[in-house]
């Protein structure tokens, strides 16, 4: 699940690379035609990539907390890393004293 989440903010933090990209081609375009001032265009860009910014933190926060939430649905389902772990070492222990008594 964490790589999937990891695979997930990758793509997402790419498309707004991309996106950053694709704004300041349509700026420069813009300036070129002499609808938009280099200043203007700077101010856009900024702003655009600020938006974006903030979108793509709503979207990683919003998917933390479905994860989060996804994991505390399945808890009664199963056991953690640690309790998994801690079972283990149990089960490993009595096998060792039956076997002493043996």
């Amino acid at each position: 699940m964490k790589d999937l989440l990891n695979r997930s903010l990758s793509l997402g933090i790419g498309i707004i690379a991309q996106s950053k990209e694709q704004i300041e081609k349509t700026m420069e375009e813009l300036v070129n035609k002499g609808e938009l001032t280099r200043k203007e265009s700077a101010e856009w860009v900024d702003e655009l990539v600020k938006k974006g910014e903030e979108a793509r933190q709503k979207i990683e926060s919003n998917v933390m907390e479905r994860v989060q939430r996804t994991i505390g649905e399945r808890r009664d389902e199963g056991v953690t890393r640690e309790e998994f772990n801690a079972l283990l070492e149990r089960i490993t222990k009595l096998e060792q004293r039956l076997g002493e008594s043996e």
